[in-house]
């Protein structure tokens, strides 16, 4: 407790302010894309015990192996250089020289999440030397010695092989001389008299190579549809656009040599100037999947659209990105991608008014075409 205590004050309340918020944007949930395995390269800088000192710095570099989307194993391999001050105004100082490495067990509790939150449990070892160190070490002591920490961090979405990774760990090297000089408060993990360190990390990851896509972030089951959507007019737009002809007392079903069809299917919607899908669209979306798998011939077009609030050229992407999301979902649940086309219109073919919530909530919507 008093090593914690220690380790707060050094935190100035800016920082604690930032280090909470970034926690509690966990909860913010997107349309990420996962894959089941992932090998993951990093680096970054490191600030040994959260000091803003500049005496106090170091580096990192990973190689990680993600075996689920919630769990992977890390190498890393850390360089840190600590300054710590003796005496009456810490006017003796004295520096601790570290090359440690480690392996990491990671675990993702949000992997969906484009703000994904982690914990990590490490061993390692770690080689460490003193520039004036406070006493002399004794004839026994190790410069070597085994070393265990835990941490936790976020991985902030860049981009789909990109992420941004803040990570602040906790550990404790087997000795109490780690600071160049003997006895510990006994902070160390599991209440060890040997010495402990606070470490925080700011670094990128970069997915270099993903497995299978996986489908867990892909929900639908179990929601409930709000709306009256009528699902006869999928199982309408597929009749009109698949002829039926006898051959031989059989109904042989096929594609219709139509080039394109005025049939629309409307039913899917998103949330205020966001390409994120409100709820009671999964289920729409599942439905079509199931009906086009059974005629892997046809092709369709998905047409984005928006309501009238904001620019031209925002809504514009916009209604874009949500045609994407749908497509990204008709993928995930086995339609092949070169099956489908995505068109954005904006707000330039509303169906309802805009002037009302109503109307503008019916306006942000998906609207598909049998094109083949």
């Amino acid at each position: 407790m008093e090593f914690f205590n220690k380790v707060t004050r050094k935190l100035n309340h800016s920082k604690f302010i930032a280090i909470t918020i970034m926690f509690f944007i966990t909860s913010i949930i997107t349309q990420a894309q996962v894959s089941k395995d992932a090998w993951i390269f990093g680096f970054g800088a490191s600030m040994p015990k959260v000091s803003m000192s500049w005496d106090n710095i170091g580096g990192y570099l990973s190689i990680q192996r993600n075996f689920t989307e919630h769990t992977g194993l890390r190498l890393t391999g850390n360089y840190n250089n600590l300054t710590r001050g003796f005496g009456p105004d810490d006017i003796y100082i004295t520096k601790t020289i570290a090359f440690w490495g480690s392996l990491d067990m990671v675990y993702y509790f949000s992997p969906c999440n484009s703000f994904s939150p982690f914990a990590v449990v490490s061993l390692g070892l770690n080689y460490f030397t003193h520039d004036n160190p406070q006493q002399e070490p004794k004839p026994n002591e190790s410069d070597v010695v085994m070393q265990v920490g835990a941490g936790v961090g976020i991985e902030i979405y860049l981009s789909e092989d990109w992420k941004l990774k803040p990570e602040i760990d906790f550990y404790t090297p087997a000795t109490d001389y780690y600071d160049g000089r003997y006895g510990s408060n006994g902070g160390g993990i599991f209440g060890t008299s040997y010495d402990a360190v606070v470490k925080g990390d700011l670094g990128i990851q970069w997915y270099f190579s993903r497995g299978e896509r996986s489908n867990i972030c892909q929900l639908y089951d179990g929601i409930e549809r709000k709306d009256n959507f009528d699902y006869n007019k999928v199982e309408k737009m597929l009749d009109n656009n698949i002829p039926k002809e006898i051959v031989t007392e059989k109904v042989v079903i096929k594609p219709a040599a139509k080039s394109n069809s005025e049939m629309l299917l409307m039913g899917v919607n998103f949330e205020f100037n966001s390409s994120r899908l409100t709820p009671e669209s999964y289920p729409v979306l599942y439905h079509v999947a199931q009906r086009l798998k059974e005629f892997p011939e046809l092709k369709i077009e998905i047409d984005g659209h928006c309501d009238s609030i904001g620019t031209v050229e925002v809504n514009q992407r916009i209604s874009l990105e949500r045609a994407n999301v749908v497509k990204n979902y008709m993928v995930e649940r086995g339609i092949d991608e070169s099956r489908i086309k995505t068109v954005g219109y904006g707000f330039s073919r509303p169906i309802a008014d805009n002037s009302t919530p109503e109307g503008r909530a019916m306006n942000r919507r998906i609207e598909f075409r049998i094109v083949k």
